[in-house]
């Protein structure tokens, strides 16, 4: 209860005790919330725009294309990859949206579009090659005990023996973790049902951003001292998520993937909320703010401004994500931003 009065003081010194008597109200509803929250199945289908719509096709057919895939799992399989990007390559001479090995791809790739060739960076062959692959291991492993799609992800990442040998998944820290960082991908992919478990570090990250209320923005900016303590949109907060031990991707698009997405109405203090042109597309989102209850966030909005609070209800509005900690370590470091810092 004492954060949530700070978030009132915090607020009031700025003459908005409107908004935090906003704040208050719903944060006092997320707090009713929290002991009856979540339970229930997952929906296969895909989360509202995680999917660019050039690629949602594909992956909703092909990610049902066995038991042990759903296109959720099979959309968290290749942002993990290759982030959407079509012309990836890795040091490892891994190829396209899927990142196959060439080797792999002479004896795994499938002509998905049935136009005569295998071409290893054409999504309408790599994505259901992809899944084709998944269901292909999963076949190898499929009387081992255990979760069959856990099973099918570590040979994916061991080899199919090394499951058999262990009867499950073996042992290999590297393995393990794959499988959970995909498991737990897979969590933000997919369409809820249900209500989405309320965040346990929300307080804690808006109080910060509060405390930089006025501050002036800047691009590029993550709150250092040779900033001037200066924040962009993703800057912020990720410097608000980090105050409460939970590392977000520098940019705005992959900061999506950091959990769950809950629906308008099911919005609560310490979402992220997210702006876009494109509303059919994650990749193409351009702004984050910080929900803080009754229709307002703080956020840092451009050049010229200072972080402040707004309304979210705004034509670019896109979608919201409620952070964990385990969806902001599951997400890729490596994969090249697709917008500069935001």
């Amino acid at each position: 209860m004492r954060k949530t009065w700070l978030l009132v003081a915090a607020v009031g010194g700025l003459g908005l005790s409107f908004v935090a008597l906003l704040v208050v109200g719903t944060y006092s509803a997320a707090a009713g919330l929290v002991g009856g929250v979540g339970g229930g199945g997952r929906a296969v289908g895909l989360a509202k725009g995680a999917v660019p719509a050039a690629y949602q096709p594909l992956v909703q057919q092909w990610g049902n294309l066995c038991p042990a895939i759903n296109p959720a799992l099979l959309a968290a399989q290749l942002y993990q990859e290759s982030g959407w990007n079509p012309s990836a390559q890795s040091p490892a001479n891994a190829k396209g949206i899927g990142q196959f090995i060439p080797g792999t791809w002479e004896a795994h790739g499938i002509d998905g579009n049935k136009d005569g060739t295998r071409d290893i960076w054409d999504p309408r062959d790599a994505i259901p090659s992809a899944a084709s692959y998944d269901c292909e291991l999963a076949g190898y492993v499929k009387d081992v005990p255990g979760d069959q799609t856990s099973n099918m992800l570590a040979a994916y990442n061991a080899g199919a023996y090394a499951v058999i040998k262990y009867g499950g998944v073996p042992p290999y820290r590297e393995t393990q973790n794959y499988v959970k960082i995909i498991r737990t991908l897979e969590k933000s992919f997919a369409r809820p049902i249900g209500r989405v478990e309320p965040s346990k570090q929300a307080a804690a990250a808006i109080y910060f951003a509060q405390q930089k209320l006025g501050t002036p923005y800047l691009w590029g900016g993550n709150g250092t001292a040779d900033q001037g303590g200066r924040f962009d949109c993703s800057g912020l907060t990720q410097a608000a998520y980090r105050t409460v031990g939970i590392e977000l991707p520098r940019v705005a698009n992959d900061q999506y993937n950091a959990g769950e997405h809950p629906s308008r109405e099911e919005l609560l203090p310490g979402d992220l909320v997210f702006f876009s042109d494109d509303l059919t597309n994650s990749r193409a989102i351009r702004h984050v703010g910080l929900y803080v209850g009754g229709g307002y966030m703080i956020n840092a909005p451009y050049t010229g401004a200072v972080i402040r609070f707004d309304k979210i209800d705004t034509p670019d509005y896109f979608g919201a994500t409620r952070v964990t900690e385990d969806g902001a370590k599951s997400l890729p470091t490596d994969l090249p931003p697709n917008r500069p810092p935001a």
